[in-house]
């Protein structure tokens, strides 16, 4: 921001908020949808970097692009690709223009007139007008005020030609890399991981030549391409420094992009460039490995584009009811087999109980399911080490339940009533895994995990929910816990979560305390891997890495008891 505060014209704060109030957030009806935003923009001049031409694209109506204080000036839009325009929005700041000329061009040479005045009233001017081009024109030749001229936001409305529908190119197109990794450490690690629309997969460069720079990869479009746009998921070996390039023949290249303050993650990049071959050429690492992406799209017109699969259709919430489990069913009996299947023998996460094939797990006659936690013996089973008795046989047993082969969905409102057991050393949960880790045998936690609550004995009044993914599992899973302010074993309570493809909110008893949204995820903490079906588990897990394992003070039998699970979409 400017480090003075010019006469006559408005303090920051005060500034952006009338900004605010002054675009119009939707065009008339006649109006095609905005096409100019984020689109690289060049201007005459710059009053100085805090006001560069590139705020008056980015849709952020708090910055701005501000001139020197002279005449005549100009801004100028790249629409990327040829369009039929027929509106655009100037939202002044106070340095508004009183005469300018709006103009359109196909190669940034041959200008048409589209709107002139020398009457311009500033504020925000709504300008229906009818013109083709690919570049949009502001010539500026009399200012309203001493200073320069300034904008809010240059918005162009309109449809790009060809039907203007911006696509992925790259998926399943054929990549080409410097090197590429194939070991037990990243198995396969091609350049086509890149261009699988999995965000689970990815390339990466081979250690044993690849962790140099440069580092490249590549793909073949299959025909020459208008490139609009490029997204880069990088895994933690990421470019500080890279070009992005097209190329025609694959042998001689443009540069269309660099930087040297490559942040990592998700970056999304808006560009203009022609070719059939684009090219990430990275120049330095992140850190003391190679370079490694989850995905590698390329966006834009022409080229040869593969129609990948259709994503699953969003649900609307709460959505109907699709599946549930009431269990109404008689005292003493076991799961409804055809929604449940039990999962036998010992836990993970150096878990200390063994899981039974139901004798755990049976339904009181009072409409709930009993997941009982006791401390049993399994002879001839093997545990870690239980401190309480010092034998490596397991000392516990419990039970686990999965719906796969019965039950498995993509997005919805998943819920259920649960009363949690708790004390030292359990930890009952409600949770999701991809799959993809039975169907594909893929390995956690590649599928995704979506913990609905997970409590541990040690912190009596508090639940938790998280994400895990390649990226962010573990003790590092993106996740946030919940006091409840009294003992989470005291009441039955509601756990649930909403999903669909951009967003994840966790609720308990209709408190919704947790939020992930799908784009501050993939900028922040890695790949967004919840676009597939996942099955639901339900499990009281005696001991383990988080909470611990049991002592003196652990009172066994525990109960988890459940009232009801149901999905909706």
């Amino acid at each position: 921001m400017s480090g003075r505060l010019h006469r006559g014209r408005l303090p920051l704060l005060a500034a952006a908020v009338v900004a605010a109030a002054l675009v119009v957030p939707v065009q008339a009806s006649a109006a095609g949808p905005l096409i100019s935003q984020n689109r690289p923009v060049t201007a005459s001049s710059s009053e100085n970097a805090a006001f560069a031409a590139t705020a008056a694209v980015d849709g952020d109506a708090g910055t701005r692009w501000s001139s020197t204080f002279s005449d005549p000036q100009w801004i100028q839009i790249d629409l990327g690709s040829s369009a039929r325009v027929d509106q655009v929005v100037l939202a002044w700041e106070t340095a508004s223009a009183r005469a300018y000329a709006l103009s359109i061009s196909p190669d940034g040479t041959n200008w048409r007139e589209l709107r002139r005045t020398t009457t311009g009233p500033g504020g925000t001017e709504t300008l229906a007008v009818t013109g083709t081009g690919r570049y949009v024109r502001l010539d500026l030749t009399q200012r309203a005020t001493q200073w320069g001229y300034s904008l809010w936001e240059f918005q162009v409305f309109g449809t790009r030609d060809g039907g203007g529908a911006e696509t992925l190119l790259s998926y399943g197109r054929t990549g080409a890399a410097s090197t590429f990794q194939d070991d037990p450490n990243c198995g396969q690690c091609t350049p086509a991981k890149a261009f699988d629309r999995d965000p689970a997969t990815r390339w990466a460069t081979s250690p044993t030549n690849g962790w140099v720079d440069p580092g490249w990869i590549s793909v073949d479009l299959g025909a020459p391409a208008q490139i609009s746009k490029v997204v880069l998921q990088w895994d933690p070996a990421f470019a500080t420094a890279y070009r992005l390039e097209v190329s025609d023949d694959n042998v001689n290249w443009r540069q269309i992009y660099s930087t040297t303050t490559g942040r990592g993650f998700k970056e999304t990049l808006t560009v203009s460039g022609t070719g059939r071959y684009v090219r990430m050429y990275g120049t330095a690492r992140s850190n003391g490995y190679g370079y490694s992406l989850w995905e590698f799209q390329v966006h834009g017109t022409g080229g040869a584009p593969i129609t990948p699969p259709p994503l699953p259709p969003n649900p609307s919430f709460p959505g109907r009811l699709v599946w549930s489990d009431e269990f109404n069913a008689p005292a003493g009996t076991g799961p409804d087999a055809s929604k449940w299947q039990p999962e036998v023998g010992p836990g993970v996460n150096n878990e200390l109980q063994y899981y039974t094939n139901n004798n755990n797990a049976r339904h009181d006659g009072n409409g709930n399911l009993v997941l009982q936690a006791r401390r049993e013996v399994t002879p001839g089973s093997a545990c870690p080490v239980d401190p309480v008795s010092g034998s490596t046989t397991c000392q516990y047993t419990s039970a686990r339940l999965n719906t796969y082969g019965k039950f498995t969905f993509t997005y919805g409102r998943v819920e259920a009533r649960i009363k949690v057991s708790s004390t030292q050393g359990l930890w009952p949960a409600f949770w999701m895994l991809g799959a993809d880790f039975f169907d594909q045998r893929r390995p956690w936690p590649y599928t995704g995990e979506i913990d609905i609550m997970e409590h541990v004995g040690k912190e009596p009044n508090r639940v938790y929910s998280t994400l895990h993914a390649p990226q962010y599992f573990g003790a590092g899973g993106h996740g946030s816990p919940l006091d409840l302010g009294q003992p989470a074993s005291s009441a039955f309570r509601t756990f649930a979560v909403e999903w669909d493809s951009s967003h994840m909110t966790f609720s308990v008893d209709g408190n919704r305390f947790f939020t992930v949204d799908r784009n501050v995820l993939e900028t922040t903490r890695g790949p967004w891997v919840y676009d597939h079906p996942f099955f639901i588990i339900i499990n009281n897990a005696v001991g383990g890495d988080w909470p611990g394992p049991p002592g003196a003070g652990t009172q066994l039998p525990q109960d988890m008891v459940l009232d009801y699970v149901r999905v909706y979409q």
